[in-house]
This record gives C-alpha cells, sequence and structure tokens, in this order.
C-alpha cells in the first residue's frame, strides 16, 4: 500500500508539473525523429534528456530555419524534465513580456520575477523575432540575472546566436543578458528544409491515394 501510494503521488505531481508548463506541443523524447536530414545528434540529445545539464544550471539555445522543430524539441525536453521532477514553463517571448507588462500594472511585477525565478528550467521560444522595447529589455535583463548559475533556460531561434547581439537593440544591456546566456550553453543547430513542409507534402499525397 505504501508504494502503491508513493507510485500515485509521483504520477499526481508528475501531472501538476507538466500542467503548470503549459507547453505549446506535446511533445515525447521517444517520438523525437532522428531521420529528417536537420543535423539533429541523437547522442547529443540522450544527454541533454538525463538532465544533468539542468542540475548544472546550464543553458540550451535551440536554433535553426522556420519548422526545423525547435519547438517540438525543447517541448520534449521540456517534458522529460517535467517526469523528473523539476519545474519547467513554456513561453513565447511576446506572452512572457506582455505577462510582466501586466504585472507591472498590477502591482505583482516582483512577484512574477520571483516565480520565474524558482523555475528549474524556462523555455523562451521566437527569440529575436520582434525588435524589443527600452523596458522589455530591462525584463529580460531581470531574468537572465536572477537565473544566472541558479538554474536553467533554454532559448530557440530563428536567428543564428550571432545576431542576438543585435536583436536586443542596446549594446550595454546586450553584453549584461548574453554573457549570463551563452558562457555555460549548450547549443544545437538546427538545419535543413521545413518539417511542416514535409508533412504537408505526405498529407496531400496521401488525400490524393
Amino acid at each position: 500500500m505504501l508504494v502503491d501510494r508513493e507510485a500515485q503521488e509521483r504520477e499526481n505531481r508528475q501531472q501538476r508539473l507538466l500542467k503548470a508548463a503549459k507547453f505549446k506541443l506535446a511533445a515525447h523524447a521517444n517520438d523525437i525523429d532522428y531521420l529528417h536530414p536537420r543535423g539533429l545528434k541523437q547522442a547529443i540529445i540522450a544527454s541533454l534528456l538525463s538532465c544533468d545539464w539542468i542540475n548544472k544550471a546550464q543553458n540550451l539555445l535551440i536554433t535553426g530555419p522556420c519548422g526545423s522543430g525547435k519547438t517540438y524539441l525543447a517541448c520534449a525536453l521540456g517534458e522529460t524534465a517535467c517526469l523528473k521532477g523539476y519545474r519547467v514553463k513554456y513561453y513565447r517571448i511576446s506572452r512572457l513580456m506582455l505577462e510582466l507588462s501586466q504585472a507591472k500594472a498590477t502591482g505583482y511585477y516582483s512577484k512574477a520575477l520571483q516565480a520565474l525565478a524558482k523555475l528549474d528550467c524556462l523555455i523562451i521560444d521566437d527569440w529575436g523575432l520582434e525588435p524589443l522595447t527600452a523596458a522589455q529589455r530591462n525584463d529580460l535583463m531581470e531574468i537572465m540575472d536572477d537565473r544566472y548559475e541558479h538554474s536553467a533556460t533554454i532559448i530557440m531561434s530563428q536567428l543564428p546566436t550571432d545576431q542576438w547581439y543585435q536583436s536586443i537593440g542596446d549594446n550595454t544591456l546586450a553584453d549584461a543578458i548574453l554573457d549570463r546566456l551563452m558562457h555555460n550553453a549548450h547549443r544545437i543547430k538546427l538545419k535543413g528544409e521545413s518539417m511542416r513542409k514535409k508533412l504537408s507534402e505526405l498529407t496531400d499525397r496521401e488525400h490524393l491515394e
């Protein structure tokens, strides 16, 4: 009975963590596609799935063209982390900035930053797609400073990392933000044709049969 109760409590905690993570995609580690030619190495992903990098408060930077599977990969890693008991949350960067802006307006900004700092792994998607305002740059600085050497962050972007400096838009803050992100980061550079396009072509063929 004790074993059954422990197993049930563990499953309940996993479900709570998965729900709180708000992943964009229902992604699973076992379903990661290594056959599509996009430069994804199975050995590297296997190492990341151990979540040792989260224990070490390291970061993961995933870059690649639209449709290359960045979001799926990050969500699959995030799901695995939740199943291992880590607190994870997914955001598109625009939604994260909006949430912080609303927190400022309602007087909950400090609590919002504290909640982000407590996450074992913060996932930020669509980095660099839109220009940042001065307030948003300051918000990012607060987030990265709180998380630096304390917790892990995953960043996904269509831009290569050497263009991130320019995309932030302020030299001083760009230096500070990227220094905290990059110096202890693992990097995955995806390439190749969009997997969405490939799936669409397969679906079209199936419809013709």
